[in-house]
């Protein structure tokens, strides 16, 4: 019964071979559209809602151009970044996140529980305090840096005979309860004013994000997102087990150091600009899964990725009254709700 299942779900799959052959799931398909479309008018709102309220004829005229004076300010230099960032970075976060969880056969491998999260911004704190430099390139390059520098540490420690997601999730949390640590000697040790400015962008915010920061950081994370739906196939192979991936001609530990390098820049990007968002790459991808069927795709993971941090930007801006709340106060409160209630769920399957 189950390999008649398998067969009828392989024919219900929409093959896309330009440029490259790319296997995607009809339902995954269909369920990424309607989430992009959720997407779309939550953007909108977004664009709209505020201390001033621009309909959304001016909405689209300051999108293409027509729209001058405070409008034109309020729309594109001010709103659409914002939108633009929490919409690339929550994509970008989805899919690290479910290649993480597909290397480890684990709904938990994820960059905040491994800890690449935690090594991006110790990365990032080591600029922002060491030099004292904001840069954007300076402090992007310490996130990538440090993100890059704690896997290769967590892949070292954790292969033996080969990388077992398991050992990577272990070694991973004790990794980061230690750069936790580090983190917070750097804050306590630092100067007051670079500290308070370090803390307040580690909770994860939008707040200042400019369009001269957007732009580059948004430009590289599709740039990875999309050398990472190219190396969809790779994924669902080892996926079925690395013995099976070899047998299909893939090249499993080169693969697996590729998939990660790539879900680890996906990670640092966005936490170099807007701080670390957390949660949104453990729960995206579950949601996915959960929406789109048990489809492999990374297109739901996107999409999921980058509703949940636009919905959640949203509500931290409207959630209390004349104060903006970080983006990433409201990921960790609804991400600490749905962990728990995935454990919850995995327990009543499975009791402990």
């Amino acid at each position: 019964m189950r390999q008649l299942r398998s067969a009828e779900n392989s024919r219900r799959e929409l093959v896309l071979k330009w440029p490259v052959s790319i296997r995607i799931g009809l339902k995954a398909m269909v369920a990424s559209l309607v989430m992009c479309g959720v997407i779309v008018g939550i953007a909108t709102l977004s664009l709209m809602a505020g201390t001033m309220q621009v309909s959304v004829a001016d909405v689209l005229r300051a999108l293409n151009g027509q729209a001058e004076g405070i409008i034109h300010t309020v729309v594109v230099e001010w709103r659409l970044p914002r939108a633009i960032a929490a919409i690339v970075f929550g994509a970008g976060l989805g899919v690290s996140g479910a290649i993480f969880q597909s290397l480890t056969k684990n709904p938990l491998g994820s960059p905040d529980i491994i800890g690449f999260s935690s090594g991006s911004y110790t990365g990032a704190l080591l600029v922002l305090l060491g030099t004292g430099s904001i840069s954007f390139i300076a402090v992007a390059s310490g996130a990538i840096v440090g993100g890059i520098g704690t896997a290769i540490l967590v892949y070292v420690l954790a292969f033996r005979g080969g990388s077992k997601g398991f050992r990577l999730i272990i070694v991973g949390i004790a990794i980061s309860a230690m750069l936790s640590s580090v983190n917070s000697i750097l804050l306590l040790r630092g100067e007051a004013g670079a500290a308070f400015t370090a803390a307040a962008w580690g909770i994860g915010s939008l707040n200042e994000v400019s369009r001269e920061q957007v732009t580059p950081a948004s430009i590289m994370v599709i740039v990875i997102i999309a050398t990472a739906m190219l190396q969809s196939r790779p994924l669902r192979e080892m996926e079925l087990g690395d013995d099976t991936a070899r047998a299909h001609g893939v090249s499993v530990e080169k693969s697996r150091i590729l998939l990660m390098a790539t879900a680890v820049a996906l990670t640092a990007i966005p936490t170099a600009v807007m701080g670390p968002a957390t949660f949104v790459a453990l729960a995206a991808p579950q949601m996915a899964k959960r929406v789109a069927g048990a489809s492999r795709s990374l297109f739901p993971a996107a999409a999921m990725g980058a509703l949940l941090l636009l919905g959640a930007d949203f509500i931290a801006q409207r959630l209390i009254r004349g104060t903006i709340l970080p983006v990433g106060a409201v990921t960790l409160s609804l991400g600490g709700l749905y962990l728990v209630w995935l454990l919850f769920m995995q327990a009543r399957r499975k009791p402990l």
